[in-house]
């Protein structure tokens, strides 16, 4: 076998350039094994090199079905790479494991790809191959009895790959054809208005006592007395609650009505929103 063919050999095995594993093949004097080798704890180098860098970019993945529906964002440092094929196939895939692990990220990075190495393994390759940091951000499942899950996607890459994802998990006693109407139309809400939680009860204390502490400070040199500020403190802190929980937000398709309204117009028996998610690159 000539320098060429086994060059071309080494770089379908482990999609490294040319350059790497021409100079793999010298360093191994010519033996495939070794300088596969060579470059796998090279590649596991550049790897921990890159992963001190930031990743703000990148995908969002979803998969599943309508009973079981995962959404993966995967990150990367920059769009070109976000677009790219072989990054584009490698979240793709990953994200179907990930729906089979439930979004258990141990088991998602022991789990086996289809070129027979763990997704571990294969982040590796990945990494030494394009040159930036890539790595899993944030992943949740949703699966819930008596259920139907709706997905809706923004800014679309390629097929279930996309720069924004949401899930959203309906539950009713008797399904009808509505119900797939408004879990579409849902999905388009809580993509455009971002809701924190479904009730106000829901909302992380601690963004709450963020949001509280801007209020206070925006209060402080207003001049009005401290019962008047106390007040419209409440009043403001109410007003946030209202417009950051679904249920309680206005309906974007019909802003003077709340998605609460909605759900009670359009009649489906026992008709409950179980849980949500949505998920953005650069959020």
């Amino acid at each position: 076998m000539s320098d060429i063919e086994k060059i071309k050999k080494l770089r379908h095995s482990t999609g490294a350039g040319f350059k790497d594993c021409s100079s793999a093949l010298k360093e191994s004097k010519g033996d495939l094994e070794k300088a596969a080798e060579i470059l796998r704890v090279k590649g596991i180098a550049k790897a921990s090199k890159k992963m001190s860098r930031d990743a703000k970019e990148g995908v969002i993945v979803i998969s599943g079905n309508a009973t079981k529906t995962s959404l993966m964002e995967v990150n990367c440092e920059t769009d070109f790479v976000a677009k790219n094929d072989d990054f584009i196939n490698f979240v793709k895939e990953l994200g179907e494991i990930n729906n089979q692990c439930s979004s258990d990220l141990n088991k998602l990075n022991k789990s086996i790809m289809a070129n027979g190495k763990t997704v571990e393994d294969n982040f590796v390759s990945l990494i030494a191959k394009i040159g930036e940091k890539i790595s899993i951000g944030k992943l949740k499942t949703l699966e819930n009895l008596n259920s139907e899950n709706f997905i809706y996607q923004h800014s679309v890459i390629k097929d279930n790959v996309s720069k924004l994802g949401v899930v959203v998990s309906l539950e009713t006693s008797e399904p009808k054809s509505d119900i797939k109407s408004f879990g579409k139309q849902l999905s388009m809400h809580i993509a455009a208005s971002n809701p924190l939680a479904l009730v106000s009860n829901e909302i992380d204390n601690e963004i709450i006592s963020k949001e509280q502490e801007l209020i206070a400070e925006e209060l402080k040199n207003s001049g009005k007395p401290d019962e008047i500020a106390k007040k419209i403190s409440l009043g403001k802190i109410n007003k946030f609650k209202e417009e950051n929980s679904l249920l309680t937000q206005d309906w974007v398709m019909e802003p003077k009505k709340k998605v609460k309204d909605i759900i009670s117009e359009i009649n489906i028996p026992n008709l409950k929103i179980k849980e949500f998610i949505r998920f953005k690159i650069g959020e």
